[in-house]
């Protein structure tokens, strides 16, 4: 099966290489719901039992909320069993067992054997973005793309990334030095991918596929065997990941412990015991900036790569299409309730207000006319819980309610529950715009979830500033602008050059500055305190195997 695994998927290694040199528009896996069959309900995944045969297991947990088990925030009970992580010790000696046999099968077959898991997981999409929509609150559309095939293309980009380090380097060089009339000194060299060793994925509640692939392939593409620990409230998109890629694994005749399922009982700690064991020698993180500030401080033994808060930017000069720009803003605002790390937060726009097609627009016409353009977004209810979804956890509700109160200032655009007839128990919210002024108090920092903030500044340049300080005190995981002042652009893309975050201008189509391309975006930079990785740049994987020589005389 190795053989044929190659054959069956150089292929597509190929393509994606080639994708990535070229970065443009490529994906193996069309992202219509019509190409992968009917779609599956949750009745279908409701009940199961995935305890995937695997060591260091005591039992399972999952099928009562109370012992872990997760409830779709639509309303149901999942009631699907996992195997209840007991021996940690034993995860990872099964995993470090199996490594030796997967680091000796070089780059390709590693990636060739991603690439099959990757496809395995592509042809059961619909099952797959079911899963996503009933753990993170996604709605259908949006939980089937992001957690199915976008998901799947930044899988196959990390594949793709580690495949090229690792064979930057040729596996065999001849080095000859000439000696004048004695004979040349010849030696034979040879550089060997070694990977670092175990790897621990620690998942997100939001986006448990699209932020778990990149670093779970990259891991084990570089030939490390991977810990899955996935967020208590999203178990079961990873656990069916694991299940597939153990399949894999098998088949190929490797050790299915390269990949592990580490799941929990509530409030157990896992998460923190195996990211301090000494074989654990890697770890990739989503989520709060307090737990992933620990990661770095503490796990010292491992490469840490972490996604944290931020705050991202807008600015809000000029525009010479101000209805698309309108429109623009607020599907960003809307999407997925604004639960994505890459949602826009704090609008800055001059005082006096901002040059149009339409002519000039004082600040609170801005404020009036956004806040309209999400009322004609979101004024069907069907529509707007297609765009919405349901809100995750009590926090981001809370600060819903939070923003209704006036709590964070002047509510300019009140949110307003969405009924959903399908899913009565869903909690469904629109966003919030918050009117502030800079002059008065200091920007928000982070609001996760959709409450935005109209912030008044003194002008462009005042709000570039503001953009690029808050950028390197806070974080962020993107940035937008609006203008058409060359002046004012060169001067943002300076800022964001210079605070390390990439920038999106004059969107007002069908691209948005929350939505990332694999093979094309990198998602982070690396460069603020949002993020210490990019997805997936070189970075992002090198560090997970070293090039080891050994040389000898010819």
């Amino acid at each position: 099966m190795p053989h044929e695994l190659i054959d069956r998927h150089q292929a597509t290694l190929d393509s994606a290489l080639a994708a990535l040199a070229a970065r443009d528009y490529w994906s193996p896996y069309p992202e219509s719901p019509r190409g992968y069959g009917e779609p599956v309900a949750l009745d279908a995944l409701q009940g199961r039992s995935l305890l995937l045969d695997q060591p260091g297991s005591d039992g399972q947990i999952g099928p009562d909320p109370a012992d872990g088990g997760e409830r779709s925030p639509y309303g149901p009970e999942l009631r699907v069993a996992y195997p209840h992580a007991g021996d940690p010790e034993a995860l990872v000696a099964a995993a470090r067992a199996g490594q030796p046999a997967w680091a000796a099968a070089g780059p390709l077959l590693r990636a060739a054997v991603c690439v099959e898991i990757l496809a395995r997981i592509n042809a059961r999409s619909a099952e797959f973005g079911t899963a996503v929509m009933h753990t993170t609150g996604q709605a259908p559309g949006m939980a089937f793309q992001a957690g199915g095939p976008h998901a799947q293309d930044r899988g196959l980009e990390a594949v793709a990334v580690a495949y090229a380090e690792q064979t930057r380097l040729p596996a065999r060089a001849d080095w000859t030095k000439p000696q004048g009339k004695r004979d040349p000194l010849v030696m034979v060299k040879e550089f060997t991918a070694v990977p670092r060793g175990v790897a621990l994925l620690i998942g997100c509640n939001t986006f448990p596929t699209w932020n778990g692939y990149p670093g779970l392939f990259a891991s084990l593409a570089t030939g490390n065997p991977v810990l899955v620990k996935p967020h208590p409230r999203a178990v079961l998109p990873l656990a069916l990941t694991v299940a597939v890629a153990r399949e894999v694994l098998a088949e190929a005749g490797f050790s299915p412990d390269l990949v592990l399922l580490a799941a929990e009982k509530p409030d157990e700690g896992l998460a923190k015991t195996l990211a301090l064991h000494p074989d654990v020698r890697v770890i990739d993180y989503t989520g709060s900036t307090g737990f992933g500030d620990w990661l770095e401080d503490n796990a010292r033994q491992a490469q840490v790569y972490t996604e944290k808060a931020g705050v991202n930017t807008v600015l809000l000069d000029s525009t010479g299409d101000y209805a698309g720009m309108l429109a623009n803003l607020a599907f960003s605002l809307a999407l997925y309730s604004g639960q994505m790390c890459t949602t826009p937060q704090n609008l800055l726009v001059p005082r006096d207000g901002i040059g149009t097609d339409q002519g000039h627009k004082g600040f609170r016409e801005v404020v009036a006319d956004l806040s309209a353009a999400l009322d004609r977004l979101l004024g069907d209810d069907a529509r707007a819980a297609a765009l919405l979804g349901a809100v995750v956890n009590p926090g981001v509700l809370g600060r819903i309610e939070q923003a209704e109160k006036g709590e964070f200032g002047e509510t300019a655009l009140a949110p307003r529950a969405v009924a959903v007839p399908e899913w009565p128990e869903a909690v469904v919210r629109t966003p919030a715009l918050v009117v502030l002024d800079a002059a008065d108090a200091a920007l928000p920092g982070e609001c996760f979830g959709p409450v935005a903030f109209v912030v008044a500044v003194d002008s462009a340049a005042r709000g570039t500033e503001l953009l690029r300080d808050t950028v390197r005190e806070r974080g962020a995981m993107t940035a937008a602008a609006y203008t058409t002042s060359p002046e004012v652009e060169a001067a943002v893309v300076a800022a964001c050059l210079d605070a390390g975050v990439s920038l999106s201008l004059n969107l007002t189509g069908q691209v948005y500055v929350n939505q990332t391309a694999a093979f094309s975006d990198l998602h982070g930079t690396g460069a603020n305190p949002a993020a210490n990785a990019a997805y997936s740049d070189a970075a992002f994987v090198a560090s997970r195997f070293r090039t080891i020589e050994v040389r000898r005389h010819s």
